[in-house]
Order: C-alpha cells, then structure tokens, then sequence
C-alpha cells in the first residue's frame, strides 16, 4: 500500500519521533520481553521493535506452540513483560491460556495484546471477558464516515483507517498518551474496537468519536443499521491495572504499531482539509512504556509521623523513628515522601492540576480527612506533610494514605497506632483553671476558718470559778 508524502510531513515526522528514539529507558518491572511472534510478523513492525531495543529491553521471539514455550519456572515468572502479536493460526494454544495469562499477572507480570480483528484468539476473549472487557465479534471493525484520513489506498470508500484524537485528561489525572506542547494530535487507526464494563481497575486510553461505530464487512448494511458498538461507548486502546499494579493493555488495532502505519506519521489533512499531526510512533511508545511500567510508576520513599513537639529530636526520615503510642489531643505531624519513574530515571512527584493527596486518621471510620502540603523536594523525590492533633478518644487508630487514580501505581500505606489516656500526672492542674477559683477560694477559706476556729478553741482557757466552802453548822 502506498501512501502520499510531503516534504513538511517527513520534516514534522523527524521532529517529532527521533528525539523519542534517542531515550533509553529502563522498566522499573525488568527488561526480559517474551513477544509471541507466529510467522516472523516482526517484520512488518521493524521501527516498533528497535524503538524497544533502544529502551534497553531484552528480547525473545518464540511461537505460541513452540515446546521452549514456558511463562513460569520452578513457580516464578521466567519474563518480565509480555507482548502478543496476532497470530496466524486461530488459537495461541495450551502454553498461553487465559489461565495462565492472568496468573502471570498475579506474578506482577505486564501484557500488551495486539489485536487484529480477522483474528482474535478465544484466549483473550476469555482473558478480557474477566477483566471486564468486552471484544469486537470476529470480523467486525472500527469505521468513521466523518473523521477518516484521505490519501491511504481504499479508505476513500471504506472510511476504516480513522483518526482518532489522543485523550485529554481532566484536571485529576496525568496525561501520559496525550499530545505534546499543548498540540492536538491524532492516531491512524484501523481495527477493532471493545466496551468497558464498571471495574474500577480499567484504564480507558483512546477513545472512539461520536460518530464512529462497528460493523462487519461482510454485512455491511445489517450492521450499520444495528451496530454492535457506537459512539463514545467504544474504546479503541484500554488498560487494566491489577491491585498488585501488574498491567494489560489491549490495543484494537496491530496496524497502528506497524512500519506501515507508522509511516503516515507527519503533518496531514482530514476530510474537511484541515491540518492535522498524526504521531503513530510516539503514542505506540507511549502505551508500551506505560503497560511495562517505564511511566506511571510511583514509590513510596518512607512514611513518617511524630509528635510536632518532638520535631527538632529526630535525625531524618526514618520510619522506625516513628512511635507506636501517641495521648490523646497530642499534636502530630504526618510526612510521607514520593518519587515518579519516568522512563529511566526517579524524580519528584508532582500533584496533577487541581488534585489532592489526602491522609485519614481513623478508628472504624475516618475521623479526619486531611490535604497533605508538598513542604520539600530533592532531586529524586517530594515530601508531602500535614499537622492535625488527635482526637480526645483513646483506642487503637492508623495512618491510611489511599490514592488511587488512572494510570500511576496505587498508593495504599497503612500505618497503625495507639492513642491512650492521659495518666494521672498530665492533666492541668485546678490552679491553672480559671473557672476553678471561686471554689479553690471557698476550700480555702474554709480551711482558714476551721483552723482558726480549731487555734482559738485550743488555747482559749476557761475562765476560773472560785469554790466556796460550806459552813459547818
């Protein structure tokens, strides 16, 4: 297939994704990188693969029924990461199972799928149908009669290579798939399309417009009347990140990965003849960065609390310097320090726009929610802190750091301590209350008056009385 090339596209095409070429990163997860490659397909994804290999990751090419084909040994994952070409055949056969697929997740191990939709093992059928996933019927694929790229060989009839614009996110969440120097850019697209169930795990990434929809070619005017999936119900490119932040991606179109499609990156046009960049590269190097865990990665440094008082005693950021039993109504500072992995190396984390990372005290429930305040940054990592005092009743309480939010790695530190009453020696004496006086004064003076009394009565003598003798008669 051939496709038109001006002299400005190839220009924007260089500016654009050789700069990306030139990174090498490094996944926080490994670099060991199994791709499930049936009839050397590699090579139509040739850019794709030594963009991988420039990230530093090892590769293995092995089919899906070769016998050195093993995901684990002696119990443990023999790869880090997983990439799944289509294969040609019509399964992947007993070595790559939905079962095992999931339990390589379970092991922290990540998968990418690359779907094509003329063949979709019942594998990843089942594998999606347990993450909440629902794929296109066999066959079907993505059209859009109103956002499709003009110039490529046969869409002009058949609208099937469509562009679909990079997300934009809202103000809660980093942007790691979207367009760069705030420009608006666009994916060549051709394939299939999925739904999302409710799973709060999944990670949608590319979304389908408004007016596209899924239907089969092979009855073209049945299914245009009665799609299977219209609109922004459709998904083109979702994730799913486990509890233990393994991650899987499927993506519904392989195309968008190969040379072929790769080439039409630049500066194009849309029916309407305005001006478009499409970046096919950069966002098939986003998505993998992200599933294999080279973005979105954030670590917990330490964790620390302490009594405000006690500030100037410690000697750093030291978890076990933290005490295990607080009083009652004592003030407490609470500091804990991230770091972000973006692509090779560790930096400070950074908040998005307009979201909080919070801190709740709690029994049962929470008794306070708190906004924690970035106070510090180093080079590699930002500590965030917030003082409260707690509360007035004794028991057995815990630190609960739970940030959860699309495409960074869950955050859940729990941290627990015993608040107690005050001993018989900490409360404020009456004489510092002012209330009390006015009893104090009538103790006082009650005092003073019976000792007065008891003094008088004591060393007053009783008058003496003179005894008369009787007369004798």
């Amino acid at each position: 297939m051939r496709f038109t090339r001006s002299i400005s596209s190839l220009f924007t095409y260089f500016l654009l994704v050789l700069p990306l070429s030139l990174v090498c990163a490094r996944s926080i997860n490994g670099d060991r990188l199994l791709i499930i490659d049936e009839g050397e397909l590699r090579n139509n994804y040739k850019a794709y693969i030594w963009d991988l290999e420039q990230r530093g990751f090892q590769l293995t090419y092995l089919s899906p029924k070769s016998p050195e084909l093993e995901l684990f040994s002696h119990g443990e994952r023999k790869w880090d990461h997983l990439l799944l070409l289509p294969p040609k055949s019509k399964a992947y056969g007993p070595k790559l199972t939905s079962q095992l697929l999931v339990e390589f997740l379970n092991k922290d191990g990540n998968i990418l799928v690359l779907q094509d939709p003329a063949n979709t093992p019942e594998q990843l059928r089942d594998l999606a149908r347990e993450l909440e996933i629902g794929l296109a019927p066999k066959g079907d694929i993505v059209v859009d009669h109103f956002n499709w790229l003009p110039g490529v060989e046969g869409n002009d009839h058949s609208h099937n290579v469509i562009l679909a614009k990079k997300p934009v996110t809202g103000p809660f969440t980093k942007n790691y798939f979207g367009g760069y120097n705030n420009q608006e850019e666009y994916v060549a697209f051709r394939g299939a399309g999925h739904t999302l169930g409710n799973s709060p795990l999944i990670q949608p990434i590319l979304q389908a417009s408004r007016t596209a929809y899924v239907y089969d070619p092979q009855e073209e005017t049945v299914k245009s009347e009665n799609p299977w999936a219209a609109g922004q119900q459709l998904y083109l490119v979702s994730g799913f990140q486990a509890r233990n932040n393994a991650r899987i991606t499927f993506v519904g179109s392989a195309d968008s990965f190969s040379d072929e499609f790769q080439g039409l990156d630049g500066l194009r046009r849309d029916p309407n003849g305005h001006k478009v960049i499409i970046s096919n590269r950069r966002f098939s190097n986003d998505v993998t960065a992200w599933t294999f865990q080279e973005t979105g990665v954030v670590k917990v440094r330490s964790v620390l609390h302490y009594a405000t008082k006690d500030a100037g005693n410690l000697s750093g950021h030291i978890t076990s310097e933290s005490p295990s039993i607080y009083r009652i109504k004592t003030d407490v500072t609470f500091e804990i320090t991230l770091s972000e992995y973006l692509m090779d190396r560790w930096l400070p984390f950074q908040l998005p726009a307009n979201d909080s990372l919070q801190l709740e005290f709690t029994m049962l429930d929470p008794y306070y929610r708190l906004n924690l305040v970035p106070i510090a940054t180093g080079v590699d990592s930002t500590t965030f802190s917030v003082n409260f005092t707690v509360p007035d009743q004794h028991g057995i309480f815990a630190f609960r750091i739970n940030y959860k939010r699309p495409y960074i790695t869950y955050i859940d530190e729990k941290i627990q301590v015993t608040l107690r009453h005050m001993a018989h020696n900490e409360w404020t004496r009456s004489y510092a209350i002012s209330g009390s006086w006015v009893w104090l004064g009538g103790l006082a003076s009650t005092v003073i008056g019976w000792i007065a009394f008891v003094s008088l009565w004591l060393y007053s003598a009783p008058r003496e009385t003179k005894k008369v003798a009787a007369k004798k008669q």
